[in-house]
């Protein structure tokens, strides 16, 4: 009778909803704790200390949050970061939106196929072997400078001259359009075609009928893709690293590149962690002020 209970016991327990839901939930769960909430609680310890990967740390309270504040390369590299993200982020979300519109505006012959073209850049952009063949594209005799010289203009030294060395790094963001455009192309198709031709019927041009109509209905849609984008401006790391390695003179020092750069090539370890956790009250911040902000521009918060 014992072994029967017990069975009846087992059963029941493999049977239960909620173990059902903690066993599929299980490998997030242990994700979650093993790559997010471990780590952070780890770097929150060290960036009150002294860490370096080589010897005990030492508990030094505010010191390296303070010395932040006295590092001029940490301010430029959140001046260049904010640069970069304020540039990068409109024109990437503006090419997207023009390519979604494009291909969902007119029937096109094999419109699935050139969603998943423009699709690709977006999957293999953070590369190291895309980084290198951008590079090479704007060296001094690469496929850019050709085509100026071919133009009758003399060639461009985009990684040695701090104003122009951004310029590189910024198309090969707006290049990886790919995520946003098919977001963008989904929220297009949600917009009743009723409205197109009531706006038509009233006499408004295409111009009209973009800001009155597409733009409004789309505001939720542009609202997630510039949140979404913002973050993945400001952790931009590998095109800086691999393209221009924070040069010339720290022009395109990204904030990211220079966390990792204290953290694995000076071995300040505890001063990086530091870093990292100022980086996220700056993203936290800068969210917060987006989400505000759409109540003036989002048609849902404006409802």
């Amino acid at each position: 009778m014992d072994v029967v209970k017990k069975e009846t016991k087992w059963k029941s327990f493999i049977h239960n909803e909620r173990t059902t839901g903690y066993v599929f939930s299980a490998p997030f769960i242990i994700g979650f704790l093993g790559f997010t909430l471990i780590p952070m609680a780890f770097s929150m310890y060290y960036s009150f200390t002294d860490y370096n990967m080589l010897s005990q740390e030492n508990w030094i309270g505010m010191n390296n949050y303070l010395s932040l504040l006295k590092d001029t390369r940490f301010l430029n590299s959140v001046k260049v970061t904010l640069i970069y993200v304020v540039i990068s982020v409109p024109v990437k979300l503006i090419f997207s939106l023009f390519i979604a519109y494009l291909l969902t505006q007119r029937k096109l012959k094999g419109d699935t196929f050139y969603r998943s073209l423009f699709y690709v850049p977006s999957l293999i952009g953070g590369s190291i072997a895309v980084a290198l063949v951008w590079k090479e594209l704007f060296s001094r005799s690469g496929l850019i400078n050709n085509i100026i010289n071919s133009l009758g203009m003399d060639s461009i030294n985009w990684f040695g001259d701090p104003k122009k060395a951004m310029i590189p790094l910024i198309l090969v963001s707006a290049w990886q359009f790919g995520s946003s455009m098919i977001i963008f192309a989904a929220g297009l198709k949600e917009i009743p075609g009723s409205y197109y031709e009531a706006a038509w019927i009233d006499g408004a041009n295409k111009l009209k009928m973009f800001t009155k109509i597409t733009l409004p209905l789309l505001s939720p849609i542009i609202l997630f893709n510039l949140i979404m984008q913002t973050i993945s401006a400001f952790m931009a790391f590998t095109q800086a690293f691999v393209i221009t390695n924070g040069g010339p003179n720290d022009a395109t020092n990204f904030y990211a590149l220079y966390v990792y750069n204290q953290a694995f090539t000076y071995n300040n370890m505890g001063y990086a962690s530091a870093m990292s956790w100022i980086m996220l009250i700056i993203i936290a911040f800068v969210t917060f002020l987006i989400f505000r902000s759409s109540k003036h521009w989002n048609l849902n918060d404006n409802e």
